[in-house]
């Protein structure tokens, strides 16, 4: 960069004035030459290995825990781990060719990571799914993938149709599986698989909150410097070397999928749920004396509500990883009250952006409640206004453009969503309304797609949600537009009550009324037995829209 170039960057904000784009306040971190060969796994694993403690503390792999499984108790070493690798992918190699799409529909367990490392390690991209997905859904993916083979269990292979894979359907929990897991590895399968960075390592599927899910094209190149940065941040962590770590993420989703590999390149211990329940968590957090979890806000909020955190022993607990949706000032310092000793790191990620794009980072930045942090190393982002394209200064509102190497590929097989999404200068059009402030701090105002438009106006419905989690008989929230012939659309809530509570229209509406501006007031509400979200924790609006526009809110 030019002397002038640099002159015009604000060192506080990272905001060039001459090109409106805003550079990352963190330091760069190098990347692995683009023309070296190498893969997701190579890329992973050659960091465990050279890792600062605990991995490479004077401890065998062997002896060093990766995996737990909360429901039975099994569990998987760092020296198991690669083992496993390295036998299923000789096992597996000479099935594929370059690029194959394996399909992966399974829950959380010991042999996914195995799996997911074993094929990107042989260049075949991995395409995992909901295993709770419904038929229909599993057919949409499968046609959009593409995959040659699926690797399901014996209660999900249901879902699919055998005759949709050249190569057949492989149980993950049949002997033949597990065979493959401890199969000597002969001399000749050793030779590496040349895999490209540029070649596609996943395909994972958007969240689908807009529409139906979209193929998220990533390459082993996004993977590796999307790992790159959660691996550094986590080494500048002087104090967070003994981690344990509490997995409830879907393993399929880009938040799980990354929080992932991360663990392995950092040696730390992870403790799976098969399934999420808040009992069920807090108990596993006392057993194995959790240190950290990644979480969606509605757990934040159950967690402030909930009088079962006095049942449990949480003390272990150092820091939550929030994101998925932006989480309320009120909220977050409700919990710093009862969890003083717990950090909440905010980031903000999407499926396009290979997970986090911006996140809090020390303790000076997590008390910057209401903002997802800065943006990442080695990314740029500019605030667009979304009318006139015009690139938009610290303070202003606009549709958030993110560019670097995390950036997806592309989507697959949808040449148009492609080209709506991506510009030929490689900017992502995040869909999001955002600002970022004087100082570099980026916030989420709401999808731009989601606004409620109440005559002239745009109504955030976050920012109406907030306000309604922090009422203490309300348990969870969510606002959608309602169509109005005189307003247009107008803001509705739903309500899940605290049980015993007998909380009512009226005094929503009211409560609401007294925090905002006149035309943001909420001026419908139905109460619901649980708000219907994504595996992410986000929530899906148009179930609500579609509920509330038929009127069957009262049969919830």
């Amino acid at each position: 960069m030019n002397n002038n170039h640099s002159r015009s960057i604000d060192s506080i904000s990272g905001y060039d004035q001459r090109t409106g784009i805003y550079h990352s306040l963190r330091s760069p971190l190098s990347l692995p030459p683009l023309t070296q060969p190498l893969s997701t796994t190579d890329y992973v694993l050659s960091l465990l290995r050279t890792s600062s403690p605990p991995a490479a503390a004077g401890k065998n792999l062997d002896s060093l825990t990766y995996l737990v499984d909360a429901s039975s108790g099994e569990s998987l070493t760092y020296g198991e781990l690669l083992r496993q690798v390295r036998s299923l992918a000789a096992s597996l190699r000479r099935r594929f060719n370059a690029g194959d799409v394996a399909f992966v529909l399974s829950p959380a367990s010991l042999h996914v990571p195995v799996l997911y490392l074993a094929l990107m390690s042989i260049g075949v991209v991995v395409s995992p799914a909901n295993p709770i997905g419904s038929e229909v859904e599993v057919t949409h993916q499968v046609e959009v993938s593409k995959p040659v083979i699926a690797f399901a269990t014996w209660r999900t292979v249901k879902s699919l149709r055998a005759s949709c894979f050249p190569l057949g359907v492989v149980l993950m929990d049949s002997p033949e599986f597990l065979s493959f897991l401890t199969k000597p590895v002969s001399e000749d399968s050793l030779n590496p698989v040349n895999v490209n960075q540029t070649d596609p390592a996943a395909i994972l599927f958007s969240s689908g909150t807009t529409g139906r899910v979209k193929g998220v094209l990533l390459t082993h190149r996004n993977v590796i410097a999307s790992t790159a940065v959660s691996h550094q941040r986590s080494l500048n962590d002087p104090v967070d070397y003994d981690r344990v770590g509490l997995f409830s993420l879907p393993l399929f989703h880009v938040f799980g999928f990354g929080m992932m590999i991360r663990a392995i390149s950092l040696g730390e211990k992870l403790v799976l749920l098969q399934r999420f329940e808040m009992e069920a968590m807090m108990k596993a957090v006392e057993k194995y004396k959790v240190t950290g979890m990644p979480v969606s806000p509605p757990l934040i909020v159950a967690l402030v509500k909930s009088e079962l955190t006095e049942k449990y022993d949480l003390s272990s607990l150092r820091s939550l990883g929030c994101g998925g949706a932006p989480l309320g000032k009120d909220i977050a310092e409700r919990f710093k009250r009862k969890f003083p000793g717990v950090d909440i790191v905010q980031g903000y990620g999407l499926t396009e952006s290979t997970g986090p794009a911006a996140a809090t980072a020390g303790p000076e930045e997590m008390v910057r409640y209401g903002s997802v942090g800065r943006i990442s190393e080695n990314i740029e982002a500019k605030i667009v206004d979304p009318s006139t394209g015009e690139a938009l200064p610290p303070g202003k509102n606009g549709e958030l453009w993110l560019r670097g190497p995390v950036i997806m590929k592309g989507y697959v097989e949808n040449e148009k969503a492609t080209a709506e999404t991506l510009d030929q200068e490689g900017w992502l059009k995040t869909g999001d309304l955002c600002y970022i402030d004087s100082e570099g701090f980026l916030y989420i105002v709401d999808r731009l797609k989601e606004l409620i438009k109440y005559k002239a106006y745009q109504v955030p419905p976050v920012e109406l949600e907030q306000i309604l989690q922090s009422n203490p008989d309300v348990v969870d929230a969510a606002v959608v537009p309602f169509p109005d012939e005189d307003a247009g659309e107008i803001p509705m809530a739903f309500i899940v009550r605290k049980p015993g509570s007998n909380l009512n229209e009226a005094q929503v509406i009211d409560f609401v009324a007294k925090q905002v501006a006149p035309y943001k007031k909420v001026r419908r509400v139905a109460f619901i037995n649980a708000i219907p979200k994504n595996p992410a924790g986000k929530i899906l609006r148009r179930e609500l829209t579609k509920i509330a526009v038929n009127g069957n809110a009262s049969k919830l």
